[in-house]
């Protein structure tokens, strides 16, 4: 399956400057398996799994889906918790030449059947239960309605009593399967092209409500991941952590995608609490650990102190903002440096800090632009903004995706014929980093004059008292619109109207950027389990709340 927006030209300029190459991710399993096969490279609650075994379940999994007759670029959706085998059916699916979607957990019905209907997928990969939901039961009605989905894999060790037809223990036949001959020949005939076959699809948010399909041959993905371990001077001694979600990049990024790049071990947390994050870094003595920021908040507030956090040497926070005054608590209790980079699933990476940067870049900044990142800062007429001056972010690089799935004219709205897309974001430059002032929707616009909610958000996560929060603009007749505060404060403390309009104007905050309305909060809304705060959710309450 050819991506949609690629060119020749486009290819043959990534591939001559050397970001894209021939590679596939399971070159590395490959490559891993030879010379580190006796080290480990997954680890969950259930399994610890060597590069050596770890390449032959892999190849055991490719083989089984080859030989029940599944066609080569077949999509396959895996929904699955951070888990050993849901990382081997990623990497299984790739070796066998089909199409995956790896999603979250916590996506239900409806997002699924939109899925499933728009990608044709052909099997899924699930739990049969996963926190006390049915799975199965789920995909049985999806099944029902959908003739393409034919095949049922479950990471179960046994397949329920009266499940649907063509359901399988995906871990009981790998391991059958792992103890015969594999056939190389065959799968090396299932190959996808790194520059010229679609090999992964990833999700986004879409302003429906349903989930746009992002697709990516393997050569951007595989361009960013050694970008990503260049930064963060990854290496094979290097123990990986998925805390969030592995199907997200907080966590994937790391994990999935640069951790074999260099043979690091990743370990898996199930299911997310503080305390069980914590147990788990002190246990493996994990180096570098993928989180969105509410993690970060819960573990300090689970008490860092009490856990042996001396191996940790850096912590990846995305999926939302990360105010300077968190990052800096964090980085004291944990005793490890906090990352940050700015990149979606739309458009794909931009830039990134280094782990040794200063403080002051990594935790204010989204650093540097990504190696063959071409970056322009517009004004609203699309004229570049004198230096210093906020602009909204264009940029143009290999580590950017085909499009939206089999939607050209959707794509188009995104990239334009040379391949410069925008993030929406309002940025400016800092010592050569990026510095984001808020998101070009999220902008509020008092009066004529332009409110960037990200710069009083960071103010306000300097309070002593405040724990979180969100700015976000309702509508005003006089002035169109002006900003309102969600503030969580910390535990056992309280905060006021009066005390947050003193503080910011003691950070001489310009008066029209004061939020005029404060609404505390025990907890703000976010989007699954994505960390990422839901400001539509917070717009709609506002709506339906007077004025006081």
């Amino acid at each position: 399956m050819k991506p949609i927006r690629y060119t020749e030209k486009m290819v043959n300029e990534f591939l001559k400057d050397g970001y894209w190459t021939q590679e596939t991710f399971f070159d590395f399993y490959e490559r891993n398996a030879k010379e580190l096969g006796d080290r480990e490279a997954l680890v969950d609650s259930r399994y610890r799994v060597t590069w050596a075994e770890a390449k032959r379940l892999a190849d055991a999994i490719a083989m089984l889906w080859v030989e029940m007759g599944i066609p080569k670029f077949s999509r396959i959706i895996i929904q699955s918790p951070n888990s050993v085998y849901g990382f081997l059916s990623r990497i299984a699916a790739e070796r066998a030449g089909l199409i995956s979607l790896t999603v979250y957990p916590y996506l239900r019905e409806r997002e699924l059947e939109y899925m499933v209907e728009r990608t044709e997928a052909t099997a899924v990969v699930i739990p049969s239960i996963y926190r006390k939901f049915n799975y199965l039961e789920m995909y049985r009605g999806l099944k029902e309605r959908f003739k393409s989905l034919k095949y049922i894999f479950l990471f179960d060790d046994t397949v329920p009593e009266g499940a649907p037809s063509d359901t399988y223990s995906l871990t009981t036949m790998a391991k059958e399967r792992a103890e015969k001959d594999i056939d190389l020949e065959e799968l090396q005939k299932r190959r996808l092209d790194p520059l010229w076959n679609v090999a992964i699809l990833t999700t986004t948010t879409g302003t429906t409500g349903l989930p746009k399909l992002v697709e990516w041959p393997i050569a951007p993905r595989l361009c960013t991941s050694k970008a990503r371990v260049d930064i963060w001077s990854l290496t094979k001694d290097d123990i990986t952590m998925a805390i969030a979600p592995h199907a997200g990049g907080a966590a994937g990024t790391l994990t999935y995608f640069a951790a074999p790049v260099v043979g690091a071990k990743t370990v898996m947390l199930e299911e997310f609490s503080p305390e069980g994050a914590l147990e788990l870094i002190e246990k493996e003595k994990a180096t570098a650990i993928g989180v969105v920021p509410t993690h970060l908040v819960r573990m300090l507030d689970a008490g860092v102190d009490k856990y042996d956090m001396s191996s940790l040497r850096f912590i990846r926070s995305a999926g939302g903002y990360l105010s300077p005054q968190l990052a800096q608590e964090a980085e004291a209790a944990f005793g490890a440096v906090i990352t940050s980079d700015l990149g979606t699933q739309d458009v794909g990476s931009i830039s990134g800090c280094r782990v040794e940067d200063p403080p002051e870049l990594r935790r204010r900044t989204v650093g540097r632009p990504l190696p063959g990142n071409r970056v322009r800062l517009l004004d609203e007429d699309g004229k570049e903004v004198p230096e210093g001056e906020p602009g909204q972010l264009w940029f143009r690089g290999p580590h950017s995706p085909a499009g939206y799935y089999r939607d050209e004219e959707l794509t188009s709205t995104v990239f334009d014929p040379e391949g410069w897309a925008t993030t929406g974001d309002i940025v400016r430059w800092e010592q050569g980093c990026l510095l984001i002032m808020g998101r070009a929707k999220d902008m509020i616009i008092r009066g004529g004059q332009n409110i960037y909610p990200a710069e009083i958000e960071g103010l306000l996560n300097e309070h002593p008292k405040v724990a979180s929060v969100a700015i976000v603009g309702y509508p005003d007749k006089e002035m169109g619109e002006r900003a309102c505060a969600f503030v969580v404060p910390k535990p056992g403390e309280t905060f006021t109207f009066d005390e947050m309009v003193d503080f910011l104007k003691s950070k001489k905050l310009a008066m029209y950027k004061l939020p005029e309305r404060l609404e505390v909060v025990d907890q703000l809304p976010t989007v699954g389990d994505s960390g990422k705060i839901d400001k539509k959710v917070l717009k709609k309450q506002l709506e339906e709340k007077p004025i006081k």
